[in-house]
């Protein structure tokens, strides 16, 4: 096996998915102290502090103590090279989370033990789905009082479609929380408090030691064997050919703020989960050991160094090998450029790279003409990865700069975020850019829009709400829109490459326009 093909195959490139507040952040930390990547967690509760979690760079983040923008962190651990990538949890989070989930081979996804599956979690659920992503699922929170942890897989099975496998059990919750049954094994691990920096406390027994109702009680051992001969008896096998197709998710049980559990799950999660997989493109699938380099753009960053005003665009390489300036191709284009100063990311650590290896995610500076989705390959081989869907937004505004005089820096800032892929920007046919109606996956994507456009560009802009919820492109390119019969609360909008949509106030307007207009098709979301 040739050295390439060993440093893909023990690539493990992943997400982090979660609900706000379901710890997702305090699981990543405690990922990266296990690799040595940080000596000492942040804490996203830790506002008065000057501390804040390493992989939350944005200023607006610091502030409210949440992920906005999604971080890429690299480290090494039991033989692997882990790539995470940490997707904002917020409940306001932008379309950036979606897209990453197009970039990773498998996810994690994080649940608050006490309040099940969440609103959030449905909708990132729906991407790995569409992706057949493998799902590996944590269930956090378990020093304190939680649901019955039955109940809990039985809502991940009915609330998400996917069977569960649980590799270890609780036992209790909250202050009766003693520790977990690791079902491979058949040990107990106890749980005992530690600081939360370190691995807590933990006393390993079998599971017929005498001295287990020492360890857990006695009514907490009954229930222990009540909820094993279950589990043996009812529950599904473990099926990795279902794992990787996305169809099963083996579920592990923990508390992450203190450090329970992590360390084993980390260690099941890199063996059971993927090396780099095919990559579907328009000839095909490209195979990750191919020795020629290719990768796609998932994300775009503009001013993540406030004294350069830079543009980072970031790349997970699907084949090959990259080195350092080494000459591509960007194929939408045709341009051949050299990537001088590739960089990998811890937060807004950077460090310059000079190789790199299928699975990996690389920042290279934009000179302004990447997009979303774009591929990059070695010249000569037109490797074209297929588009990356933009998915439709579910609030709106009409957004207008305030002092005319600051119409360029306007223009040039609304641009450059909507590039980004962090807003979407619309206007109504035939007009200019004095205002336009921006569409964001979440509500805080419009104060970080202010914000940046206040801090990054000196513009203050006006923000008027307006009542669209459903956004539906037109799949007919030939279609005139103004032929159409719709309702009067229902407008007609372009994107910026000249695409056609139409915004609507409810569903029922969707129907009537489907209906009143025969040989009509909308989609929910565009590829690029």
């Amino acid at each position: 096996m040739s050295d390439m093909m060993k440093e893909i195959l023990r690539r493990r490139t992943f997400a982090i998915i979660s609900h706000p507040d379901a710890g997702k952040t305090t699981l990543t930390e405690k990922l990266l102290l296990y690799g040595g990547a940080i000596a000492l967690a942040g804490s996203v509760k830790g506002k008065k502090t000057d501390r804040h979690a390493v992989s939350d760079w944005m200023e607006i983040e610091k502030q409210r103590g949440i992920s906005v923008t999604s971080s890429v962190m690299q480290f090494e651990y039991g033989g692997c090279c882990v790539n995470i990538l940490d997707t904002p949890g917020h409940q306001d989070f932008s379309e950036d989370t979606y897209r990453t989930l197009m970039a990773v081979d498998s996810a994690v996804m994080v649940i608050d033990a006490a309040k099940g599956v969440e609103n959030q979690t449905r909708k990132l659920f729906k991407v790995c789905v569409m992706r057949h992503i493998p799902i590996f699922t944590f269930i956090n929170k378990l020093d304190r009082d939680a649901k019955n942890p039955f109940d809990l897989l039985s809502e991940i099975e009915d609330e998400l479609g996917i069977s569960t496998y649980p590799m270890n059990f609780p036992i209790g919750s909250g202050s009766d929380f003693k520790g977990v049954y690791d079902r491979e094994t058949k040990h107990i691990l106890c749980y005992e408090h530690g600081d939360r920096r370190h691995e807590v406390e933990a006393v390993e027994a079998d599971i017929t030691d005498p001295a287990l109702d020492s360890l857990i009680g006695e009514r907490l051992r009954l229930q222990l064997m009540e909820d094993i001969e279950l589990l043996d008896g009812a529950g599904d096998e473990l099926k990795m050919s279902q794992v990787l197709t996305g169809g099963l998710s083996p579920v592990f049980f923990g508390s992450a703020l203190n450090n329970f559990g992590v360390e084993p799950f980390l260690n099941s999660f890199l063996k059971m989960s993927p090396p780099p997989g095919l990559r579907e493109c328009d000839d095909g699938y490209v195979d990750p050991t191919s020795p020629t380099f290719s990768a796609f753009v998932f994300k775009i960053q503009a001013n993540m160094n406030k004294a350069h005003r830079d543009r980072l665009t970031f790349m997970r390489i699907c084949s090959g090998k990259f080195e350092r300036d080494m000459e591509v191709e960007h194929v939408q284009t045709g341009k051949k450029m050299r990537l001088s100063q590739p960089q990998q990311m811890m937060a807004d650590s950077r460090e310059v790279i000079n190789e790199a290896y299928a699975g990996d995610i690389i920042g290279v500076f934009d000179p302004g003409i990447f997009s979303i989705g774009d591929s990059v390959c070695e010249p000569g081989q037109d490797i074209r990865f297929e588009g990356i869907p933009t998915f439709a937004p579910e609030h709106f505004a009409r957004i207008r700069h305030k002092d005319t005089m600051k119409r360029k820096q306007f223009v040039k800032g609304a641009t450059q975020i909507a590039q980004e892929g962090a807003i979407q920007i619309f206007r109504e046919p035939d007009t200019g850019m004095e205002e336009v109606i921006v569409g964001v996956v979440g509500m805080l994507q419009f104060d970080v829009f202010e914000h940046r456009m206040r801090t990054e560009y000196n513009v203050e802009i006006i923000n008027e709400g307006l009542p669209y919820q459903y956004i539906r492109w037109i799949d007919d390119p030939t279609l005139d829109p103004k032929t159409l019969n719709l309702s009067s609360d229902t407008k007609i909008v372009q994107d910026f490459k000249g695409n056609y949509l139409l915004l609507f106030t409810s569903e029922w307007n969707i129907r009537w326009a489907l209906e009143k207009n025969s040989g009509l098709t909308l989609s929910e979301f565009n590829k690029n």
